[in-house]
C-alpha cells in the first residue's frame, strides 16, 4: 500500500471568528457563542494555526490518515460556521391514529402514545442542542452540529418502525403500511 509522504490541508478562518489552537483543542468563538473541541484521538495529525488559516498536515498518511485529516478539516469547518450562523433542523411528527405526545424535559425527549403504545420513549438530547415542540413539529437548534444532528438521529431512530408492522393494512406487501414516526424535513441556518 502506497503511503504519501506529506499531506497538508488549510481551513481559512473569517474575520469576525476567534480560533484557538490549544494541542490538538480547538476553540471557535464567534458572534453567536462559542465551540471547544478535542482531536487528541488524532494522533498522527498535526493541528496549528498560520496567520487567518488552521493547518492540518501530517506524514506518511495510509488511505486511514487521509480519511482522517479531511474529517478533522470539515469538523473544524462544521465549528466556524456553527459560531457564524448556527443549525436548525426541522422534523414532522406524522401519526395517523394514535396521536404522540412529545415532551421536553432537562436532557431528554418523552415520547408517549406512540402508536398507542403504553409504555414511554425516552430519547437523549445531546449536550450543545436544545429541542421545542411545536403542534406537529419538532425543531432542534444548536452551534454544534454533531449535537444537533445526533439529537435529531436518536429522535428519528427512536420511533422507526421495525418489523412487521411495517406491512401494509392487513399484513398485505406492497402498500405503504404504517408511516408513523418522527421525520427530518428541513434543515437550516439559523442566521
Amino acid at each position: 500500500m502506497a503511503k504519501d509522504a506529506y499531506i497538508r490541508l488549510e481551513v481559512p478562518i473569517p474575520d469576525n471568528v476567534e480560533l484557538r489552537v490549544e494541542g490538538k483543542v480547538v476553540l471557535v468563538r464567534g458572534p453567536l457563542g462559542q465551540l471547544k473541541k478535542d482531536f487528541s484521538y488524532a494522533k498522527k495529525v498535526n493541528i496549528s494555526r498560520e496567520n487567518n488559516r488552521v493547518v492540518l498536515e501530517t506524514y506518511f498518511a495510509r488511505k486511514r490518515d487521509k480519511a482522517l485529516i479531511g474529517m478533522l478539516a470539515g469538523k473544524i469547518k462544521s465549528m466556524i460556521e456553527g459560531v457564524l450562523r448556527g443549525y436548525r433542523y426541522r422534523m414532522y411528527i406524522v401519526y395517523a391514529h394514535f396521536p404522540m405526545n412529545l415532551k421536553v424535559s432537562k436532557d431528554e425527549i418523552i415520547v408517549e402514545n406512540f402508536l398507542g403504545r403504553r409504555d414511554i420513549i425516552r430519547v437523549k438530547i445531546v449536550e450543545g442542542a436544545t429541542v421545542k415542540v411545536l403542534k406537529d413539529e419538532v425543531i432542534i437548534e444548536g452551534l454544534d452540529k454533531e449535537a444537533v444532528a445526533q439529537t435529531a438521529a436518536n429522535l428519528h431512530q427512536a420511533t422507526k418502525l421495525r418489523g412487521k408492522r411495517r406491512l401494509a393494512p392487513h399484513g398485505r406487501a406492497g402498500g405503504p403500511g404504517v408511516l408513523d414516526g418522527i421525520y427530518l424535513y428541513k434543515v437550516e441556518h439559523l442566521r
